[in-house]
């Protein structure tokens, strides 16, 4: 079984070690996130196309760092969203009002930076 370790067994680790750990518990979570999440996958997609060309339709700095930035804020929303979903999931298998709440709250920000996103592309690139 592939398990986190417990509050117990990460006293102690700072520096480098705890950096290092942290990095682990990452790749995980995206390697995660890849597997079980097709949206996730569109969402990384749609940043691998859109961060060659925000980088060449961006005229100067502070407009590609708008637009990468508002393209990296999507998939982050959305591990947050599936993190959500994992725990509602786990904790409440059957309907419960608040979970599926909890869940359409998740959904209703990965809308809201997807529509972040347009509105900062169109404001640059349609001055």
């Amino acid at each position: 079984m592939n398990e986190q370790p417990s509050a117990a067994d990460l006293k102690g680790k700072t520096g480098l070690t705890r950096l290092w750990n942290a990095l682990g518990y990452s790749k995980k979570g995206i390697a995660a996130a890849w597997k079980h999440e097709a949206a996730f996958r569109q969402e990384m997609l749609l940043l691998l196309a859109g961060v060659p060309l925000g980088l060449w339709l961006g005229r100067n700095g502070m407009e590609r760092a708008l637009l990468l930035g508002s393209l990296i804020l999507v998939p982050v929303v959305e591990l947050l969203n599936s993190a959500v979903e994992a725990v509602v999931d786990k904790t409440s298998p059957e309907y419960h009002e608040l979970a599926g709440r909890a869940k359409d709250l998740g959904s209703a920000a990965v809308l809201f930076a997807l529509v972040f996103m347009a509105v900062v592309w169109a404001c640059v690139l349609w001055p």
